[in-house]
C-alpha cells in the first residue's frame, strides 16, 4: 500500500465524518462539493472534516482508486464510503443519511 493509500485508509478510519472534495466547506470549487456540504450541514454536522483534493493530485487520484469510485466529492463515515454528492442527495431526502449520521 503506498503512502497515499496508508493516509487515507487512516484519514477514513480515524474520522467519523471525512468529505473529499473539491475546494474547502467555506469555498468549495465545484457545485457537487458545494452540494454535498450543504446537505452535510442539513443533517446538522457542525464539524465537517474535508480533505480538498484540489490541494495534491496524488491524494485527488488516490482517492478514486482507494474507493474504486470515478468522480469528487466523496463521502466516508465511520470508515465507510458513502458516495458522492448524487448518493447524498438521495439519502438525504429519503432520510437515510441523516439517520446513518446519528448512529
Amino acid at each position: 500500500m503506498s503512502d497515499v493509500q496508508t493516509w487515507i485508509k487512516e484519514t477514513v478510519s480515524n474520522t467519523p465524518v471525512v468529505l473529499f472534495m473539491k475546494g474547502t466547506a467555506q469555498f468549495p470549487q465545484c457545485g457537487f462539493s458545494g452540494r454535498a456540504i450543504q446537505i452535510l450541514k442539513a443533517c446538522g454536522v457542525e464539524n465537517i472534516a474535508t480533505v480538498n483534493v484540489l490541494d495534491d493530485p496524488e491524494v485527488r487520484q488516490g482517492i478514486k482508486e482507494y474507493s474504486n469510485w470515478p468522480t469528487i466529492p466523496q463521502l466516508y463515515i465511520k470508515g465507510e464510503f458513502i458516495g458522492g454528492s448524487d448518493i447524498m442527495n438521495e439519502m438525504f431526502e429519503s432520510g437515510e443519511l441523516k439517520a446513518l449520521l446519528d448512529a
